[in-house]
C-alpha cells in the first residue's frame, strides 16, 4: 500500500551544491579512471564520462574538448601522484645510494600499482597522438632529470649517462607493468628495478 509518507515532495529534499570547477574536474577524472577499469580504455568517450559521472555532456566537454585533452589529463593526474611520492620518499631518505635507489624503485612501482591496470591503457592511447607523445616525453624527461640529481652524488664521475637513465625508465615501466598485470609481484618489480639502478650508477665511473 502506497501512502503520502513513501514519496517525499521535491520541494523538501535539501538542494544539491554545486560543486566548484576544481571539485568538478577531480570528480570527473575520477571517473574517468573508473570506467577504464570496469570498460576498458576503448570505452572512454566524453559522451560516456558524462553518463557515467550523472552530468550532461556540454558540462564535460567544458571541461575537456576532446577525447584526447582527457587522457593527457589523466595521464598529467597520474604523474602528479607519482613526482609527490617520489619527492616525499627521496626527501625522507638517507643519503645512500641503497637508499635512494630503494625508493625509486619503490614510489615508481606503487605508483603503477596503485592505479592498477588503468594506466598502461592510457600510455598505449597517449603513443597514437604526436601531440600526446609530446606530453608523456616531457614528463618522462623530467623524472629522468630528478633521478639523475638523486643518484649522481654517488657515481664516481658524479654524473649519470643519459642513454643508462633512459634504460633505467624503461625497465621501471616494464616492470612495473607486469606487476599491476600480475605477471610477476610488486615485491620482484621493486628487487629488479633497484639492482638496475645500482648497477646503472655503478657503471659511471
Amino acid at each position: 500500500m502506497s501512502s503520502t509518507e513513501d514519496m517525499e515532495p521535491a520541494s523538501n529534499s535539501p538542494p544539491r551544491r554545486r560543486l566548484t570547477r576544481e571539485e568538478r574536474h577531480r570528480q570527473l577524472l575520477a571517473v574517468a579512471w573508473r570506467v577504464i577499469r570496469e570498460e576498458g580504455t576503448e570505452a572512454l568517450t566524453l559522451g560516456r564520462l558524462a553518463e557515467r559521472a550523472n552530468i550532461t555532456k556540454p558540462v564535460v566537454y567544458d571541461h575537456y574538448s576532446t577525447r584526447p585533452g582527457l587522457l593527457a589529463a589523466l595521464y598529467q593526474d597520474f604523474d602528479a601522484r607519482q613526482t609527490t611520492a617520489m619527492d616525499a620518499a627521496i626527501l625522507a631518505s638517507k643519503p645512500t645510494l641503497t637508499d635512494r635507489a630503494a625508493v625509486i624503485a619503490s614510489a615508481y612501482v606503487n605508483c603503477v600499482l596503485l592505479q592498477g591496470r588503468e594506466i598502461p591503457g592510457v600510455i598505449a592511447a597517449l603513443a597514437g597522438s604526436p601531440e600526446l607523445e609530446k606530453i608523456k616525453r616531457d614528463y618522462e624527461t623530467v623524472f629522468i632529470e630528478k633521478c639523475r640529481i638523486a643518484l649522481a652524488p654517488f657515481a664516481k664521475t658524479g654524473t649519470i649517462a643519459s642513454a643508462g637513465l633512459w634504460a633505467m625508465l624503461g625497465a621501471a615501466e616494464a616492470l612495473s607493468y607486469a606487476a599491476a598485470t600480475g605477471d610477476i609481484t610488486a615485491a620482484e618489480a621493486q628487487a629488479e628495478l633497484f639492482e638496475t639502478i645500482v648497477a646503472m650508477v655503478a657503471r659511471n665511473i
